[in-house]
């Protein structure tokens, strides 16, 4: 069972393949405001793609633009070769969806929603229910087909919705925020499923999801802020541009300490959340001349080596939780 998240091959490798998902230029408003600003981005074959951002990024338009609930405003989306809007019934054919949302039927069992599922999309007879169990077994619920999904933990009921989204056997799997109410048992074992699907059946995932830990597990991604992609690469990529540890120093005045230790040093600096906030490449020395430099300014520190997050201050100048959605958007 795969547990770590591995870029499949090299990146220059990566590229000579034909993308699966490509977007161009992808524009969408709601009324004036414009909650996507000229999108562009393609997914590979077997790649788990992330795109991460906090309420208000646009990264849930995005997702409806692609699972075809959405016509874009402007640009162009294809899967696997069709066009999202002009072409949506061959696109949902080849793409399953997870919605954030609960979409299975609890006072049904495990076999009769996907069931169901399966009829939708003209399967019927043996081969359903071949394909009921052959995704039941995937997920770990063979044993539970019968049962109630009423009866099922938090974590059981999102491997339903799972083996529902790829009882078609999909070569796109779009998954919004697919891990919100599981504990971390089921976090973690929903992740080990997703790299295996990658592995074994070269399906390529798309999931948005306004967690770190969850970006970091992702073979590439997407960092949105206001309908803009502000970073794109592998997450090793994208904090490696940060050159060095990230110093956050706690004092009364940091507005002061910061303009005072930029003229002294010749370094950059930045006040978030009443902290005083540098990127400097060995801090841990660095900070021992700031505090012999500025005696008694500098109540505590902390040193730390670069997070998406940072990437995400680095190229926005504000904090993730800084912005908020708008019209429920995110």
């Amino acid at each position: 069972m795969v547990t770590t998240a591995q870029t499949i091959v090299p990146a220059d490798v990566d590229r000579q393949r034909t993308p699966i998902i490509q977007i161009e230029q992808l524009w969408h408003r709601y009324g004036q405001r414009e909650a996507l600003r000229g999108i562009s981005l393609d997914v590979l074959p077997g790649e788990i793609f992330g795109l991460l951002g906090p309420n208000g990024s646009g990264k849930t338009t995005l997702f409806r633009i692609l699972s075809t609930l959405m016509l874009p405003t402007g640009g162009q989306a294809l899967i696997s070769g069709f066009d999202v809007a002009r072409q949506a019934d061959e696109v949902r054919r080849r793409i399953g969806v997870v919605f954030q949302e609960q979409s299975i039927d609890v006072k049904l069992t495990a076999a009769e929603n996907l069931w169901h599922q399966g009829h939708l999309y003209g399967l019927r007879g043996s081969l359903l229910r071949d394909r009921i169990r052959e995704m039941l077994g995937r997920v770990g619920l063979e044993d539970r087909a019968k049962e109630k999904v009423e009866t099922f933990s938090g974590g059981m009921q999102r491997r339903v919705e799972l083996a529902k989204g790829l009882i078609h056997r999909p070569g796109v799997l779009l998954l919004d925020e697919p891990t919100t109410g599981l504990d971390p048992g089921a976090r973690r074992d929903l992740w080990q499923y997703l790299h295996e699907l990658r592995f074994q059946q070269g399906v390529s995932v798309i999931i948005t999801t306004h967690l770190m830990e969850e970006a970091e597990r992702c073979d590439r991604l997407a960092i949105l802020n206001l309908g803009e992609i502000v970073a794109l690469g592998t997450p090793a990529q994208l904090r490696s541009e940060i050159g060095g540890d990230v110093i956050l120093l706690e004092t009364a005045q940091p507005t002061s300490l910061a303009a005072a230790i930029q003229e002294k040093f010749k370094v950059a600096t930045t006040v978030l959340g009443g902290k005083v906030r540098i990127e400097r490449k060995d801090g841990h020395r660095f900070v021992t001349d700031v505090v012999e430099t500025f005696p008694g300014e500098v109540q505590s520190i902390y040193v730390s080596k670069p997070t998406l997050e940072d990437v995400f201050i680095h190229r926005t100048g504000h904090r993730f939780w800084t912005e908020t959605g708008n019209g429920g958007d995110s």
